[in-house]
């Protein structure tokens, strides 16, 4: 049984060993190899050249305005003679002509006479005919501003009375929390401070609780030399703020008047 079967399968098999070996090595290996390397649509990387290729332009790159601005007769007119422009021939990216500047001799006379430090000494020369600038503190003592922000002080009206009307602006607004007001109504009405408490360790000087008083009544005075032995000495409390203003009082108005064309 198997004899027939094998004979039945002989032509078939031998068709097929003839059809491979009639096709030549090396034509299906080439074949094969052209087929797997040439991408879908693309040409043949083993198919020679027959001429200049021309390659498909990319999109349009924007064009820098310093490169292309065009050049004008109003332009070339007012450039400077030997002016070398840009090779777009923009007049604004000229390179300098440094053939008009100093020359080599010059230089080399700067460089080993020491120019330079001749003219600072002249200027130190000048000087010291001069008179001073310096001025003998505490003996002398320079101009300072109206604005100056200096020791506080408490204010009061021309008939006596405290300006301090007790809002507490100075204290909301106190970026140190240097201030502490405790306030009461009077009898007829008015409302008046019963404590008021700056602690000058704590102050920065920003001069906000001047600014936020309504009434004026919290100023610093132009008034710089307060330094104690002790720390609560700068303790100051409603009694000090007021003498300081009642010894003050002048030259604080005259300092506000002075200064209130900018407030």
């Amino acid at each position: 049984m198997v004899r027939p079967v094998l004979s039945l399968l002989r032509p078939v098999v031998g068709g097929a060993s003839n059809l491979s070996a009639s096709i030549p090595a090396r034509s299906f290996s080439s074949t094969s190899r052209i087929m797997l390397a040439t991408p879908a649509g693309g040409r043949n990387p083993f198919a020679p050249r027959t001429g200049p290729q021309k390659l498909t332009p990319g999109p349009v790159k924007t064009p820098n305005p310093k490169d292309t601005a065009n050049t004008t007769a109003a332009d070339a007119g007012s450039r400077r003679d030997g002016e070398v422009t840009s090779a777009g021939g923009a007049g604004a990216d000229a390179w300098p002509d440094y053939s008009k500047g100093p020359s080599a001799l010059d230089k080399a006379s700067q460089l080993f006479f020491f120019t330079e430090i001749v003219r600072g000494m002249w200027i130190v020369l000048e000087q010291f005919f001069r008179p001073p600038y310096t001025i003998m503190y505490p003996f002398e003592k320079g101009p300072l501003s109206p604005r100056f922000r200096g020791e506080h002080a408490l204010r009061r009206y021309p008939n006596g009375e405290e300006r301090c009307i007790a809002c507490k602006l100075c204290e909301a607004i106190c970026p140190a929390q240097a201030i502490t007001i405790e306030s009461e109504a009077r009898e007829d009405g008015s409302r008046r401070t019963t404590r008021y408490d700056l602690d000058m360790t704590k102050c920065i000087y920003c001069g906000f609780c001047q600014e936020a008083c309504p009434v004026d009544a919290i100023v610093e005075t132009q008034n710089a030399e307060y330094s104690t032995e002790t720390r609560e000495e700068l303790l100051y409390n409603k009694e000090k703020l007021l003498a300081n203003g009642d010894k003050a009082e002048a030259e604080i108005a005259a300092n506000l008047q002075a200064d209130h064309f900018y407030r």
